[in-house]
């Protein structure tokens, strides 16, 4: 297992390498010049001049690029042009929102795109495979702003069950910190579930074929025993890489979802920050996200070697 984290680690490498070089030569083409922004409206030339030389920009761009590399492996993602506020704290201050709007949102979509997968399969050729269809198809269809606006109006409006909009820390208060994330995660976990329900749905279907399935219920196995420990463990693999990839997006920020609910997340800052031209912001957060990424993969790696016997031998 420690072998095969130091090879996929190693692999990694080459990723954050061609990443950092894209993230900073896309970041050069983008137009604008947030200096002159930063300048004000009188845009004196000393003044330009003077932010230019504090923010390297002046040197040669191979220069720039190395120098902001190796702050990065460092820590230092460098200070927000706007706020003047270093960029991992921003970072770490909108991380932990986007984290625990993503790990509700996966629970949701996990519990109920399995569920309805295993359940469509099982019965293929039903009007339980047929329903489960439509659902899925519906919920792959619908927008999230406006599935968002209808649970808006039905929990907060007229049910009053749940805040509308805003966001209260879990150390704060960590049940109302539940009910505000409750009907945003709500809405992406219902998106995911489709998509996670069509691929277990198919990775089913095809185990349930298997001859060793077919000798499970020869031997005259529980029906349920054979569904859920012989083929649902194996045809868990497709599912986990699904799973990963879908909360790695999920970290590069629920932009409407965020947007909708007033979630000051990670998909807020993103766009503010390209909005803005505060390009170090910028950086950083794509950083962190295809970092997550890499990690997401990873932990698919290892999960399929618990999952599958098999592949510890491989």
């Amino acid at each position: 297992m420690l072998e095969l984290v130091m090879k996929r680690l190693i692999s990694a490498i080459p990723t954050l390498f061609l990443v950092t070089l894209m993230v900073f030569s896309l970041q050069k083409l983008l137009p604008g010049d947030p200096i002159t922004a930063m300048a004000g409206e009188e845009r004196d030339p000393a003044v330009i001049a003077q932010l230019r030389e504090e923010y390297h920009l002046n040197d040669p761009i191979p220069s720039q690029y190395f120098h902001w590399v190796g702050n990065a492996l460092r820590g230092d993602f460098g200070t927000s042009l706007r706020t003047q506020e270093p960029v991992l704290q921003l970072i770490a201050s909108k991380l932990p929102v986007t984290l625990e709007l993503s790990m509700l949102a996966m629970i949701v979509a996990l519990i109920i795109g399995i569920t309805m997968g295993v359940l469509a399969a099982v019965n293929k050729g039903t009007w339980i495979d047929n329903g489960t269809n439509f659902l899925a198809l519906s919920g792959i269809s619908i927008p999230h702003f406006w599935l968002g606006v209808l649970l808006i109006m039905l929990f907060s409006v007229k049910l009053h069950w749940l805040p509308a909009s805003g966001y209260v820390p879990f150390s704060e208060d960590p049940l109302q910190n539940l009910k505000t994330m409750l009907l945003p995660a709500a809405v992406l976990g219902t998106g995911l579930s489709a998509t996670l329900m069509r691929h277990t749905r198919a990775a089913m279907i095809a185990v349930l074929k298997a001859d060793y399935i077919r000798t499970a219920r020869a031997k005259g196995l529980l029906p349920k025993k054979v569904i859920m420990k012989h083929a649902l463990r194996n045809a868990l693999v497709p599912i986990i890489t699904l799973t990963t990839l879908l909360f790695g997006e999920l970290l590069g920020g629920a932009v409407l979802s965020e947007q909708v609910f007033t979630i000051p997340g990670f998909g807020k800052m993103i766009v503010d920050s390209v909005f803005n031209r505060d390009y170090a912001v910028v950086q950083g957060v794509v950083m962190v996200v295809a970092v997550g990424f890499l990690l997401m993969n990873l932990l698919a790696d290892v999960l399929y070697v618990l999952v599958n016997p098999r592949m510890r031998r491989a």
